[in-house]
């Protein structure tokens, strides 16, 4: 199976709201597969489809061994609050404090198709919630403050992230 490329900032795909999946068939199951094997070959942790260059609802995440596809993902529940430095793929080098709550309930599609609710606490959680803004078309850098987008343009900050990126 060929590697996808990941698409960096600024392609114009990164910022489009992705269109719901249908139904899971053969072809998202290869598509979560391909994506699952870009997101390891990148040493990631969660891939959205418009990282790869397809405008749909899909997402994987891989976290402390906990493997997640998941189709027409949405937030159903929220609570609590969190700061964290969160990198990504498709902007690299960049690193931005991120407040998301603390923990959700996502609900989706499987890779088989059903309708499943994940509870996810603290990095999973900040990981699915990552990955949801980029089917919406938001990345990271849409927290950060005026000053701090005009000097990240600038190329006055860029800051590496150590580990895996989301």
């Amino acid at each position: 199976m060929e590697i996808l490329k990941i698409r960096k900032y600024p392609d114009s795909i990164l910022r489009q709201k992705c269109e719901p999946v249908e139904a899971v068939t053969s072809k998202e199951k290869r598509l979560f597969e391909s994506m699952l094997l870009a997101l390891r070959n990148f040493y990631g942790i969660g891939l959205a489809a418009p990282q790869i260059g397809e405008s749909c609802r899909l997402i994987v995440a891989d976290v402390e061994g906990k493997i997640i596809k998941l189709a027409n993902p949405e937030i159903i529940k929220v609570d609590g609050k969190d700061k964290m430095v969160e990198g990504c793929l498709s902007i690299p080098d960049v690193s931005v404090e991120v407040e998301r709550p603390y923990s959700v309930i996502v609900k989706g599609l499987n890779e088989k198709g059903e309708t499943v609710e994940i509870k996810a606490n603290g990095l999973l959680a900040r990981v699915l919630m990552h990955e949801i803004d980029h089917l919406n078309g938001k990345l990271i850098i849409d927290y950060l403050g005026l000053l701090q987008k005009m000097m990240l343009f600038k190329h006055k900050i860029k800051k590496k992230v150590p580990g895996r990126k989301i």
